[in-house]
């Protein structure tokens, strides 16, 4: 049964958390992003991976946003990076850096790609994790991005739920970073023969994990009512109720995702809400370093 507070599992001491991967080549995202998550999440904690070292606004970034900067070098992401994705240029194979989401000292972790905006609370999405019930929530299912023809020959995909990797939920219960090393150190050839190619490393590789292993997946909208599946940035049909997004169905969405965007936000249906976010955490980033332009 879903409902719009915490599930009646949600004990008060489970840990529950967020977890972005950031740098400041992508600052210009992670601002309205952080801006996005004081207005909607501020009550849960907020921890961001270092995409690689250049993270100088980074740091004030988090600084002034409250986030928790992970520290911890991901020395077997990156290792795993290498070895899935030998000849690649670091920028692309450091993807793989949100899986260290899964190795935080938490119950429960939720990952979003930088490049998101949030609208609603998400703490109704915790507390939602079912033992062969609900084990890995996602947000939204990605159905060309994932696999090639070759998936047809492996049974455990026949009736695979095949998600976007933008935004997902789950527990070390149920999937840990040792877990992933140890499905992809078994199975590695059935991953390369079934995987996607074409600058896609993380999204299928995730995917596979998952049901590789057999996790019980869900999207959103089975897990909390009125939610909406949608958040992709050119979705047809949205509208605004008291500044927040529905779908053509009135079902609240909890996030915009500017997937495979290659510009900022310009004039989609989402842009207005991701300018004044922007507006306000450019303002808010620069009033804490004076030193540093104003983005107008």
């Amino acid at each position: 049964m879903t409902g719009t507070g915490f599930a009646p599992s949600a004990a008060r001491d489970r840990r529950y958390g967020v977890a972005i991967v950031a740098n400041d080549k992508v600052i210009e995202w992670l601002l309205p992003f952080l801006e996005s998550y004081r207005d909607t999440n501020a009550s849960l904690p907020l921890y961001l991976i270092p995409y690689d070292d250049n993270i100088s606004l980074t740091r004030q970034a988090a600084e002034v946003y409250g986030a928790t900067i992970v520290e911890s070098e991901p020395v077997e992401v990156d290792r795993l990076s290498h070895e899935l994705y030998p000849g690649i240029f670091n920028s692309h194979r450091r993807r793989l850096r949100k899986l260290q989401a899964l190795a935080l000292a938490l119950d429960e972790v939720a990952y979003v790609d930088v490049d998101v905006i949030l609208f609603r609370d998400l703490r109704p999405v915790f507390g939602r994790l079912e033992s062969g019930k609900r084990e890995f929530i996602v947000a939204s299912p990605s159905f060309d991005y994932v696999y090639n023809e070759n998936r047809k020959k492996h049974a455990f995909l026949d009736d695979a739920l095949l998600f976007n990797d933008g935004f997902w939920v789950t527990s070390s219960r149920f999937l840990d970073l040792s877990d992933v090393l140890e499905t992809i150190r078994t199975d590695v050839d059935i991953f390369h023969e079934v995987r996607k190619r074409g600058q896609l490393f993380a999204q299928p590789l995730m995917n596979f994990v998952v049901h590789k292993r057999g996790l019980k997946t869900a999207l959103l909208p089975h897990c909390v009512e009125n939610a909406s599946h949608e958040n992709y940035y050119k979705a047809p049909g949205i509208t605004f109720s008291n500044g927040k997004p529905l779908d053509p169905e009135g079902k609240e969405i909890y996030l915009a995702h500017w997937a495979g965007a290659i510009g900022l936000p310009s004039n989609d249906v989402f842009a207005g809400a991701w300018k004044e976010l922007s507006r306000a955490a450019w303002a808010r980033f620069c009033k804490r370093d004076s030193s540093y332009p104003l983005r107008r």
